[in-house]
C-alpha cells in the first residue's frame, strides 16, 4: 500500500483554510499540521481539520514530503525557503511572489533542491476552462471581465496582481504568443492601490485581447470570452458554464448552431491540489508549473509599469 503523502499549509486564511479542508479528506494525504501567525486562527482551523496548529513554519521543516503556501503575497518566499531547499514540493498560491527576483530566486531554490514548484492559478483548473480549452484555435479577439465586490483581503496589492493575473495567465496559455504591445489604465478608488483596471494587450499572432478587473463592483462576474475565425467560445468562469457557436453552412446557407456544452463540474482548488500531490508524487511537472507563475507575474509586472506611466 502507498504510504499517505504528508503535506502541511502555511497561511490558513480565507484561501489557506480551504487547502487544510480539501486536503484533509484526501485518502491519500495526511495533513501534517496548519501553520498561521494567528494563533487562535490556526488552531481553529487544525480542530476542523483533525492535524496540529503551528505558528511559525520551521515547525513542519523535516515533517512534511509537500507544502501549500497560501500566506500574503509579500510572505511567499520566506515560507517556501526552507522546504524547497530540502527538496519539499511546494505550491505557492497566486502570484508567485512580489517581485520578479523573488519569483526567480524561487524557480532557483526548486531547481538546486530538486522540488516540485507549483502555481496557484486555480482558474486553470476550473472545469469551464477545462471544456473550453480544446476548443479555442488561434483567437482573433478575447474579451475578458472579472468583476468583483471590495474585499477585506489582498489589500496588500493591485488588482492586477489579486484578480486579473488568473486572466493574463489564461490568455498566455490559451494564446500562446508573445505580448507585443500593452494598454493600461487603473484607478485607485477605495484604497490606496489600483482596484479597478482595463488593459489592451496586443500579441505576435495578431489577437488582441481587453480585459477589465475590478474589486469595487456590486455584482461578481468572471467571464471570458473567445472569438475565432466562425466560432465564439463564452466560458463563464463561476457559473461554471461553457457556450459555444459556430457558423455552418445548411442548404447553401450559412447558419449559426451551437449552444451551452456539457461541463463536468468539480471544485477547481480540489482538482488543483490533486495534481499537485500527484506531481509531488511522481516527481512529475504540475499542470501549472513555477515557470508558469513567472511568466504570469512577468506579464502582470508590464501591465502594471504601463499603467503606472499613464497615470
Amino acid at each position: 500500500m502507498t504510504p499517505r503523502l504528508r503535506v502541511g499549509v502555511i497561511g490558513v486564511g480565507h484561501l489557506g483554510q480551504h487547502h487544510a479542508r480539501l486536503l484533509a479528506a484526501m485518502p491519500d494525504v495526511e495533513l501534517v499540521g496548519v501553520v498561521d501567525q494567528d494563533a487562535a486562527r490556526g488552531a481553529l482551523i487544525a480542530e476542523r481539520c483533525g492535524t496540529k496548529a503551528f505558528t511559525e513554519a520551521e515547525s513542519l521543516v523535516g515533517q512534511v514530503d509537500a507544502v501549500t503556501v497560501a500566506t500574503p503575497t509579500l510572505a511567499h518566499l520566506a515560507a517556501a525557503e526552507p522546504f524547497l531547499r530540502r527538496g519539499v514540493g511546494v505550491l505557492v498560491e497566486k502570484p508567485l511572489a512580489s517581485s520578479l527576483p523573488e519569483a526567480e530566486r524561487l524557480l532557483r531554490l526548486a531547481a538546486e533542491g530538486g522540488a516540485v514548484l507549483a502555481a496557484g492559478h486555480t482558474e486553470r483548473f476550473n472545469p469551464a476552462v477545462t471544456a473550453a480549452w480544446p476548443l479555442v484555435q488561434a483567437p482573433r479577439f478575447v474579451e475578458v471581465h472579472r468583476l468583483g465586490v471590495f474585499p477585506d483581503r489582498s489589500l496588500d496589492i493591485d488588482v492586477i496582481f489579486d484578480l486579473m493575473i488568473h486572466d493574463l495567465d489564461l490568455l498566455l496559455a490559451t494564446v500562446r504568443s508573445e505580448v507585443v504591445s500593452i494598454e493600461a489604465v487603473g484607478v485607485a478608488v477605495l484604497t490606496d492601490r489600483t482596484d479597478i483596471a482595463n488593459v489592451r494587450l496586443r500579441f505576435a499572432s495578431g489577437c488582441i485581447a481587453n480585459l477589465t478587473a475590478s474589486r469595487i463592483s456590486r455584482d461578481r462576474v468572471r467571464k471570458i470570452r473567445f472569438f475565432q475565425q466562425d466560432a465564439y467560445v463564452s466560458v463563464d468562469c463561476a457559473a461554471r458554464e461553457v457556450e459555444v457557436y459556430r457558423l455552418e453552412m445548411q442548404d447553401g446557407r450559412r447558419v449559426i448552431r451551437g449552444g451551452a456544452i456539457d461541463v463536468q463540474d468539480a471544485e477547481p482548488l480540489r482538482v488543483e491540489l490533486e495534481d499537485f500531490v500527484a506531481a509531488v508524487r511522481t516527481g512529475g511537472q504540475p499542470r501549472v508549473s513555477g515557470e508558469d507563475g513567472l511568466r504570469a507575474l512577468a506579464l502582470a509586472e508590464r501591465v502594471n509599469a504601463e499603467m503606472e506611466r499613464g497615470r
